[in-house]
């Protein structure tokens, strides 16, 4: 079994995660909690909010258009599972959890990435 062509993607969005990552700290982070900002009432430039949703809808075809071939299944998976509960979690929690909510789900794509690029190597 050969990885997939799809495959090729995985790098990208996981760099992807990483940037989010950064970009949720700060935007959602500790120094806005601590001075009361609410950073959903901030705008958004156009430009970032574009690129923000065309990364997630791109990490949300990949992960569906992954899911029949069979290549790590159970890390696809698991990554739109996260994806799911992620966002249920942070349409209901209060501000102050949204940042932990995004972490703890990045990290766990994150590894998800890591572990199906580790599979693919090893086919190799």
């Amino acid at each position: 079994m050969s990885p997939p062509l799809l495959l090729v993607l995985s790098p990208v969005l996981l760099v992807l995660e990483l940037v989010q990552l950064v970009v949720a700290e700060r935007y959602f982070g500790v120094k806005q909690i601590e001075q009361g900002l609410d950073p959903r009432t901030r705008e958004i430039g156009g430009g970032v909010a574009c690129l923000w949703s065309i990364g997630i809808l791109l990490n949300w075809t990949w992960m569906v258009a992954m899911l029949p071939l069979q290549f790590g299944p159970g890390q696809v998976a698991c990554m739109l599972f996260t994806s799911l509960i992620g966002y249920a979690i942070r349409r209901g929690c209060r501000l102050k959890w949204v940042l932990v909510t995004l972490t703890f789900e990045g990290a766990i794509r994150v590894g998800m990435h890591i572990s199906l690029l580790s599979l693919a190597w090893r086919l190799l």
